[in-house]
């Protein structure tokens, strides 16, 4: 039985004997548990030690060589492009079992969660392949006769991707789609602890591309720490960053980016609500709050962190809650059937332990969890009980509800009136995503308009967490940019304003006259 997450290899070998388990898991998608892993790939696979980090050579060569393969790429034809996205998306097919439970052996999260991220790599895939022929501009009408306005999107450079441990292949995924549909080089530098999910889903891309004779630094890949981040995101050779992590970060990398007018997509801080009116239908919504604020042992961008409560409902909607909570039986998240699996590293139950004790300290009363694990075997493992807390007040200027804890832990207070309710989701620095649960028309048109959620994502009588690849993804306020579906492509190319002119005179706009 797995008990903890823990890293696997290490630059100077591995780190503790691995499992027949895991051993199969890894062989099962290309990755030898005993031969040397190369961790860099930009055409070539680099012969590096036990996926240690890049050396800043190597990242300057990756670079180097993923501008090269993007002046290469961005003139074949886009539907062309798209043929090679239906083939990596067979591909990955082929091996969705395979990676979802190497997502579930790395990362920690269940295994049906692991199979289903990769299943939304391969819908944004298919979602890609469709967008390659329908990547369109626009025809604008000018006011001087015999002229026509276009505008046209191009593809844009290089985009630098960085992801994040807790989606270490959708994220990527969203990113590769639209970024190959528009022509783009690729470049991933994935998260320190997730480096085998990159190194397999790469190996599966790195064939596709071989085997259209297409430049392996198409999709290049550069494993390492923050030194290798902080290159990447400094490059000018980068015209587009796509950085999801923690808000400090993410700060961080916008400014850099900014600082070289680059251009950047940041996926930060998620401190999501869910609002339960008094004519929800709780057979629905109390599920959805269990699975959005346990699901993924919390670590979710769109995990539920703050529940608000309607009065009339408030009780019946926390016993069955409780009830829920109480049901939940943690165990190893490659078996069928587990619904908790543990944090990601020992640093995320430290961070569930302060978050816990300054609730007590606080005055929270603590309705249900707010421990660690602590009978064999889940004592050595990093297993934590999701927790509900009843914060002492509800002044959203505070620690507890400000501030996003990467950890199940789910803050309700409750509230009278919709308006209450609207005011406290948007109180939070962060706007990710939403969700109201009402069988109310008026309710639903106040949540979804202007005086309503400033989310992101507003979901009404679907939880915050879980959403598809066919809308665009993104939150507000510290969250910029769009990635996966909707109009998030336009991000991906440059953008040109043409006019032409096909008369026989030449007219300056607005009818100036400058003639001599």
């Amino acid at each position: 039985m797995i008990i903890s997450r823990r890293v696997i290899l290490s630059r100077t070998g591995l780190s503790r004997a691995i499992s027949t388990r895991a051993s199969g898991i890894l062989s099962s998608v290309g990755i030898s548990a005993k031969d040397e892993i190369p961790g860099v790939y930009d055409g070539q696979w680099k012969d590096t030690c036990r996926v240690r980090t890049a050396s800043p050579e190597e990242l300057h060569e990756a670079l180097e060589k993923t501008r090269a393969a993007y002046k290469d790429f961005r003139d074949v034809p886009a539907p062309r492009r798209g043929e090679i996205l239906r083939q990596i998306r067979e591909a990955l097919s082929l091996k969705r079992e395979e990676l979802g439970a190497l997502i579930s052996l790395e990362m920690g999260k269940i295994r049906t969660e692991g199979v289903g991220e990769v299943q939304e790599f391969v819908d944004i895939c298919d979602y890609g392949v469709g967008l390659s022929r329908m990547m369109n501009g626009r025809v604008v009408a000018s006011e001087r006769p015999g002229h026509s306005i276009l505008e046209v999107p191009n593809p844009l450079g290089v985009v630098g991707v960085l992801s994040a441990f807790n989606f270490p292949v959708a994220v990527y995924g969203w990113n590769l789609a639209l970024s190959l549909a528009a022509g783009n080089a690729t470049i991933w530098k994935p998260s320190p602890t997730t480096p085998l999910c990159s190194i397999a889903v790469t190996s599966i891309i790195a064939r596709v591309l071989e085997a259209n004779d297409v430049p392996g630094a198409v999709a290049s890949l550069v494993t390492g720490g923050k030194d290798i981040g902080e290159a990447l995101v400094q490059s000018r050779d980068v015209e587009l960053v796509s950085f999801t992590g923690s808000e400090h970060v993410g700060r961080i990398v916008g400014r850099n980016v900014m600082s070289r007018f680059g251009k950047s997509i940041l996926e930060l801080g998620g401190n999501n609500a869910s609002i339960i009116m008094p004519d929800a239908d709780l057979s629905l919504a109390v599920p959805a709050v269990f699975f959005g604020a346990a699901g993924t042992a919390g670590q979710r961008c769109t995990s539920t962190r703050r529940l608000y409560l309607h009065r009339a409902i408030a009780p019946e909607f926390l016993e069955r809650l409780q009830k829920l909570y109480g049901s939940v039986v943690p165990g190893d998240p490659l078996v069928d059937g587990t619904l908790l699996g543990p944090l990601h590293t020992r640093a995320a139950c430290d961070v569930y332990d302060k978050a816990v004790q300054h609730l007590r300290s606080t005055g929270a009363e603590i309705l249900i969890g707010g421990k660690r694990y602590h009978k064999a075997p889940l004592d050595s493992g990093n297993f934590v009980e999701p927790t509900i807390a009843f914060p002492k007040s509800v002044d959203h200027s505070e620690h507890i509800w400000k501030t996003e804890t990467f950890a199940p832990i789910l803050n309700a207070a409750i509230f009278d009136d919709l308006e209450q309710a609207i005011e406290w989701n948007n109180a939070v620095p962060q706007g990710l995503s939403s969700s109201l649960w009402t069988r109310d028309l008026r309710n639903l048109g106040k949540w979804i308009g202007p005086s309503g959620s400033d989310t992101g994502i507003v979901n009404v009588n679907v939880g915050t967490s879980g959403a598809e690849i066919g809308a665009a993804f993104g939150g507000n306020k510290v969250c910029v940019g769009r990635e996966s579906g909707g109009d998030a492509w336009k991000q991906y190319v440059r953008w040109s304003a043409c006019t032409i002119n096909f008369s026989d005179e030449a007219p300056l706009a607005q009818g100036v006259n400058f003639s001599t």
